[in-house]
């Protein structure tokens, strides 16, 4: 079984209450689209201490990247490992908690996910000034971008299921928008990519974060509190 989820930050009793539940077994996964939180630190160290209590389950869970989150390449600790014929991230303290590799494609039973993090953090100028923690490489960058569209060639445009962790421009959720921001300084550059390749793509079915909401717009869900089966 695949699960979904998206955008913890931090607060994994969803997590570990379903994990609990016992719905879900090794054979599983959970996949959660992106700002999970383990690699985001106010308070340095804090992020292991969230680690442990979501990998003791013994169920993978796939975390995509966010906006709000250390990749883990640049984390000593992670390695590169194979898994459902793909490349994702893991640590050997933590084997259960894996970070999908942007553009790379996982097969579950036939069934082929692409998936690709990063998306553009709105506040991100007070939290420079405020000293949080903000990552410059937020957003899929140009090789990423191109990694993901080499692997749509492959397959003629055509996928299974899409996992990102924001959405096409057409389909961005304005009420949603926050209050006060202007709309105009906002970097929709992944977005109007994501646009660019959903208008040439056909697939059965995508998911993605970063929106806090949960809405169902045809075979494009978005997804927030909810833990979805797929």
């Amino acid at each position: 079984m695949i699960y979904i989820t998206a955008d913890t930050h931090g607060k994994f009793r969803r997590i570990t209450d379903f994990l609990a539940s016992g719905r879900a077994t090794k054979d599983d996964v959970l996949i959660i689209l992106g700002d999970a939180g383990f690699n985001y630190d106010t308070v340095p160290g804090s992020g292991l201490r969230r680690k442990a209590p979501v990998n003791y389950y013994g169920v993978p869970v796939l975390c995509l990247q966010g906006n709000h989150e250390l990749r883990p390449e640049h984390i000593d600790t992670y390695r590169e490992v194979e898994w459902h014929g793909g490349t994702v991230w893991q640590e050997e303290k933590y084997p259960n908690l894996l970070f999908a590799k942007d553009g790379e494609v996982y097969d579950f039973d036939g069934r082929k996910l692409l998936v690709c993090g990063g998306a553009y953090t709105v506040f991100k100028e007070y939290r420079i000034a405020k000293g949080l923690p903000w990552y410059s490489d937020e957003q899929p960058s140009p090789a990423i971008r191109q990694r993901v569209e080499q692997q749509l060639e492959r397959r003629n445009w055509q996928a299974d299921i899409m996992l990102t962790h924001t959405c096409p421009s057409k389909l961005v959720p304005k009420e949603k928008y926050i209050p006060g921001v202007d709309q105009s300084t906002v970097d929709t550059g992944t977005e109007d990519w994501l646009d660019a390749v959903e208008d040439r793509l056909t697939y059965r079915n995508w998911y993605c974060g970063h929106w806090h909401i949960d809405k169902q717009i045809g075979p494009f869900r978005f997804v927030y509190k909810d833990i979805i089966q797929i």
